[in-house]
């Protein structure tokens, strides 16, 4: 799949005259969770020709296309990548720390990630995580019963929502570093989950021992009111406009 993965995002740029600077996987496999029939999530983001960002015109700043089978890409021009980071929106944080690369320009990532430090917003953050936590925790049946694709979408953010408020920085894409915050016993369970996930389709329901569903249910209520607490960030667009007009001079093709 990863050379099918690499030959379709060289036929994207060739088609639409983009250039690929970075592409990752952003689901399941790399958060280090992966069921047997997880899809393929890649993502990327691209820069265009530099008269492309001179125009009057309202311009479109993302690519998408259908998912074909196991297979689902799409990609952020460098422009929203920038304007979404300035939100401290946390998916341009995860692509970057993804541990399965498809494509990457060294020079980009790094100085992409290290301009991402000035744009971490605790509050934002946290409530983004909390929010996916708790559309998960919506569909537990019965107190207990979940899928356990559902389980793992309550499970890291509910843990990187943790590390965001506890050590006020990004938190970490994967599952391994968000686990070190969970007491002993429950590491143990969670990786007996991750080696039964790794067996079970998505679909498959688990009953969530009662330790496990409250230390889920007091760590929410817990980082949920710590957060009310912080103050709203906002940061100024100097930084990311220069590193846009670098990036689209410097990659001009």
């Amino acid at each position: 799949m990863q050379q099918t993965i690499i030959n379709k995002l060289a036929a994207i740029e060739q088609e639409q005259h983009i250039k690929i600077l970075f592409a990752c996987e952003s689901g399941s496999r790399g958060w280090e969770f992966p069921s047997p029939d997880s899809d393929y999530d890649v993502r990327f983001i691209y820069v265009r020709p530099y008269r492309f960002y001179l125009s009057v015109l309202d311009r479109k700043y993302d690519l998408n296309f259908p998912i074909n089978g196991d297979l689902d890409m799409y990609g952020w021009d460098i422009r929203k990548v920038l304007q979404l980071m300035r939100k401290s929106n946390t998916t341009p944080f995860e692509w970057l720390q993804s541990p399965i690369i498809y494509r990457q320009d060294d020079d980009f990532r790094n100085a992409l990630w290290s301009l991402s430090q000035a744009f971490f917003g605790q509050r934002s953050n946290i409530h983004h995580y909390l929010g996916i936590a708790q559309g998960a925790l919506e569909t537990m049946a019965n107190d207990s019963e979940i899928k356990i694709k559902k389980l793992f979408y309550v499970l890291r953010p509910l843990l990187a929502a943790k590390w965001c408020l506890e050590k006020e920085s990004i938190a970490p894409m994967t599952i391994g570093p968000l686990m070190t915050a969970l007491p002993a016993h429950l590491q143990k369970q969670v990786r007996e989950l991750i080696t039964l996930k790794s067996t079970a389709a998505e679909s498959f329901v688990i009953k969530v021992s009662a330790e496990l569903k409250t230390y889920i249910d007091n760590e929410f209520a817990r980082i949920s009111e710590a957060s009310t607490q912080l103050k709203r960030d906002h940061f100024d667009a100097d930084k990311l406009d220069e590193f846009f007009v670098t990036t689209i001079k410097q990659y001009d093709h």
